[in-house]
């Protein structure tokens, strides 16, 4: 491949082919498939006016190119027994976020990991049982983990996930 066409994905440094561009159909695809990850290719194709063949080419192009990562549930945490949810913003040894990436990937309850800019360096979103599960992550488990300097911990009282869903649009940029 040659330099020119080398990207970086989701931060590794390994080499990809850059993006290609996405056409009305694609955007289209992709609302759909935000709002309803469950949509039959059927349903999808009718909905965009192409036929079933094209839609399925174009959701495995999407899905071969990086641009659909993966398909999934919007989980009530609280009644998936996951009643205690916090925002734990890290200080990490510079130059270090790979590797405490991969440990805060192992933990348990971790739902979304990002490097971030300015008083801190690593914000995680972990949901746990209960207080009592929440404290042991965060002081024996993420804690003990050699280049965390840090740790400060916001307990969430409410949240409300503001994803797309049926009778939400859903944006794209």
């Amino acid at each position: 491949m040659a330099p020119e066409q080398m990207a970086e994905r989701d931060g590794d440094p390994e080499p990809v082919a850059p993006p290609r561009p996405l056409d009305s159909v694609d955007r289209d695809i992709l609302r759909i498939l935000r709002t309803d990850g469950r949509a039959s290719i059927r349903a999808v194709a009718e909905r965009v006016h192409v036929s079933r063949a094209n839609a399925y080419a174009r959701i495995n192009r999407l899905v071969e190119d990086g641009v659909i990562r993966g398909f999934s549930a919007w989980v009530n945490h609280e009644r998936a027994g996951q009643a205690a949810s916090a925002y734990i913003t890290l200080k990490i040894v510079q130059n270090s976020w790979r590797t405490v990436r991969e440990q805060l990937q192992a933990l348990p309850g971790a739902t979304h990991i990002a490097l971030v800019s300015g008083d801190f360096d690593v914000l995680l979103l972990v949901h746990t049982p209960d207080n009592r599960a929440l404290r042991e992550l965060v002081l024996t488990k993420i804690q003990a983990i050699p280049e965390v300097l840090s740790t400060r911990t916001l307990l969430v009282f409410e949240e409300t996930d503001l994803g797309p869903r049926p009778g939400r649009p859903a944006e794209l940029a």
